[in-house]
């Protein structure tokens, strides 16, 4: 095994077992024997429920049980499914209404659940499904993101869940008036579904009064604390696990109606009950992302320095609000706002409206790559229409490096920064001063080159507290217990390094453990690139009360003083003593002297403040326009994620980053018909990127060290996406800007960039 050591790239431990099939997620760790649920969905978008027939599907071979909205209600089960609500602009409560379990009297959209079966197999559950007898009257079908069209909800009468705003409206207004140039940008951000490889999924058991419910999601205990809430149970008779993950970005964050029906079905059944979605029934149901549009203005002096920024957009919840679906395209989205840029008047105005669609909430950056999307491609078309250079004009307006800790407009307190080192070292590695001459070449044959150039930043997100607990085990190992959840990011890896950087206890002797609330009673889960700072911040903090708590112990075994005892990251020493025990031998030593209170150490520790990761996105596009396909030339990163434990890890968080960026740029795109219809419900329609699609992603670190926490960290988990969009977006505006096109919208599909051509040209004519 490779020697671990502080900043080292070590390689993943647990991609063994992952790529040798020896991973446990949540179909490979189901109990035996256990029953199978199947989910029974609306097939139209809208629609009054007049009758719901499941006499023949309860009748039906190897079916135990088939619950509808009914049945949850006759059992006790009041509650319903919770989501976060802001206040609206003139202080009201924005739009709040219920969403069940199971559809009670009306389904809202194509794939909303309305029973689910549980049977002895999979295939005879779905059978089942098949004889239920659904009678409807269909409603008129809302998939346009505005207000107007029938009521979903008689909370929302116009359809609009809430009308938030942040800034001082009037001050942006006199800026406006009274700018030397002002530049406008309407801004779409296409819906994404998210397909994380692992389908979401779930299974329950009862045992006497206790339930467990495993799932695969990003934290045990908000579902816990659910669950606890539905059945009435106790904390202590509920335990929560998340087994291997494969993938959840963002998506997984929240609970969703199955895991607690499938709960409810164990707990009548006293028997196991498993559940796994299908991929289509993941596209149908799973919470998509983005999906909004924006206005984008910038005001500017006479020097092309901004002197005020306005966003006015519209976002697309879909039929109900999922959990924390309405502050992300505000809260969230206004937590970057400015960027890196030297602006204090801004105005943010965000509408939410309800769509006969799928739920929209938290994809990878929740709301910081949304943020970013609309300024810089804003920013671009600015340079543009003012005649500078988008380097220059981005160098112009950045926050001075003299000027941290900065407050910005929306009061996040940035803490360092160096915006023109890593923009300097991006025009190096990206080989900026040779794009004339690329395109030249390009151009000699017929094709359109462009470059784009993004520069984000990002907010870490989520509870800036966590704990950590270590465990030294008989055998010689150690555990260390944590509250963040890895959904493939490599935890196992960088907790286990940490520690071992630490202490001085080997990395093949430390196992993480994650995800199960009997163990750990409280944690944040993983989400807004919180894990690693906070967990290696509450490690430190274990650390610091392990290596106090052994101190007087190990003074006595050593015969001096305690203040005389020092730990030196490996070895306990003192003057005067032969002795040089390492922890696992001191532990060993407590272990004989029955000094079990040495053997477990724990701590919970806060973040002071959080850490602002930022850097610069270049990428180069080729398109041919005959075709209208575009190839993503050369792309390079320069991240400023301040100290890096593992190199390799946070390379490869980018590079997963900006393939889902460009998926989302090139190719992916969700769309409905006019009733509602799903029509990109498959792998054959909806285009994810390949492998061929992705360029060789070059990758630099330029760090400057966050005071933020101790170890001068940032996170790094989201970055990629939050730059990546606008680098794409704002290189094929590069290359169709000479050819007459002014108004590129992702995703930039053949078709989509041939119309854009061809509009151009006719245009022209």
């Amino acid at each position: 095994m490779e020697k671990f050591g502080k900043s080292q790239p070590v390689r993943r431990v647990e991609d063994l077992r992952f790529l040798t099939g020896g991973g446990g997620y949540i179909d490979d760790v189901a109990p035996a024997g256990a029953l199978h649920a199947y989910v029974f969905r609306s097939p139209v978008a809208h629609a009054r429920i007049i009758s719901l027939d499941l006499e023949e599907a309860r009748a039906a071979d190897g079916v135990h049980l088939v619950l509808s909205s009914d049945d949850l209600d006759a059992a006790g089960i009041t509650t319903a499914m919770r989501a976060t609500i802001l206040d609206n602009r003139d202080g009201t409560k924005a739009a709040a209404p219920v969403r069940p379990f199971l559809a009670r009297g009306r389904v809202r959209f194509v794939g909303d659940p309305v029973a689910m079966i549980v049977a002895d197999s999979h295939e005879q559950a779905r059978d089942a499904a098949e004889l239920i007898a659904l009678d409807y009257e269909e409603l008129p079908v809302k998939t346009d993101v505005g207000p107007g069209g029938a009521p979903l909800h008689d909370e929302a009468p116009d359809n609009r869940a809430f009308d938030w705003g942040m800034g001082d409206e009037a001050a942006t207004d006199a800026a406006f008036a009274a700018a030397a140039h002002v530049v406008r940008l309407n801004v779409a951000d296409n819906r994404i579904i998210v397909n994380s490889m692992e389908p979401r999924g779930c299974f329950a058991d009862w045992d006497g009064n206790r339930l467990h419910v495993a799932f695969n999601g990003q934290g045990v205990w908000g579902l816990k604390d659910q669950l606890c809430a539905m059945t009435g149970l106790p904390p202590e008779n509920v335990r929560v696990t998340i087994p291997d993950v494969g993938g959840g970005f963002g998506m997984k964050a929240m609970p969703y109606p199955e895991y607690f029906v499938v709960a409810q079905a164990a707990r009548m059944l006293t028997r196991p009950v498993r559940w796994m979605s299908e991929r289509t029934e993941a596209m149908l149901s799973d919470n998509g992302g983005r999906d909004l549009d924006s206005l984008a203005e910038l005001a500017f002096d006479e020097n092309h320095k901004i002197t005020a920024y306005r966003v006015r957009t519209k976002c697309n919840l879909g039929a109900y609000n999922s959990q924390f679906a309405q502050p992300i395209q505000t809260l969230l989205f206004s937590k970057v706002l400015m960027g890196c840029y030297d602006v204090q008047t801004t105005w943010l105005q965000v509408e939410g409206y309800y769509t006969n669609t799928a739920q929209v909430d938290a994809y990878r950056g929740a709301g910081r790559p949304e943020a970013i999307y609309v300024l810089e491609r804003a920013m671009d078309r600015a340079a543009r229409e003012l005649g500078v250079d988008p380097w220059e004009l981005r160098r112009r307006n950045f926050i001075p490096a003299g000027a941290f800790p900065y407050t910005s407009a929306t009061g996040e307190l940035y803490d360092v920064g160096d915006f023109h080192k890593v923009l300097a070292r991006a025009a190096v590695e990206a080989d900026a001063a040779g794009f004339a001459a690329r395109k030249a070449a390009d151009g000699a044959r017929g094709q359109l080159r462009g470059q784009g150039l993004c520069y984000y930043i990002e907010s870490i997100l989520g509870d800036p507290s966590e704990g950590a607990k270590v465990v030294f085990n008989a055998d010689g190992t150690v555990h260390i217990l944590v509250g963040t959840q890895s959904n493939g990011q490599g935890h196992e890896t960088v907790y286990a390094q940490f520690l071992a950087d630490q202490t001085g206890i080997p990395a093949d002797r430390i196992h993480v453990v994650q995800g199960d609330s009997d163990l750990i009673a409280k944690g944040g889960g993983t989400g807004g690139s919180r894990s690693v700072t906070v967990q290696t911040h509450a490690t430190l903090a274990t650390a610091d009360t392990m290596i106090a708590a052994f101190t007087p112990y190990l003074a006595d075994k050593m015969g001096v003083e305690r203040e005389d005892v020092v730990f030196d990251d490996e070895t306990f020493r003192a003057p005067g003593s032969n002795m040089t025990p390492t922890l696992l031998e001191a532990a060993d030593m407590a272990r004989a002297d029955g000094r079990t209170d040495l053997l477990e150490h724990e701590a919970r520790a806060t973040l002071p403040a959080r850490s602002y990761p930022n850097g610069a996105h270049v990428a180069e596009v080729v398109i041919d326009p005959e075709t209208g396909v575009t190839r993503v030339d050369k792309y390079c990163v320069v991240d400023d994620f301040g100290n890096l434990i593992n190199p390799m890890l946070a390379e490869g968080q980018v590079h997963g980053g900006v393939a889902q960026g460009l998926g989302q740029a090139l190719s992916e795109r969700v769309v409905y018909d006019e009733d509602g219809q799903l029509l990109t419900a498959s792998f054959m329609d909806y285009a994810m990127p390949r492998a061929d699609d992705l360029p060789m992603i070059g990758f630099r670190s330029e760090p400057v060290p966050s005071t933020a926490n101790p170890m001068g960290m940032k996170g790094c988990g989201e970055a990629g996406t939050v730059g990546s969009m606008a680098a794409v977006a704002n290189a094929v505006q590069d290359a169709l800007w000479n050819k007459g096109v002014r108004q590129a919208d992702m995703p930039f599909t053949p078709l989509r960039v041939w119309e854009l051509l061809q509009d151009a040209t006719e245009l022209a004519d």
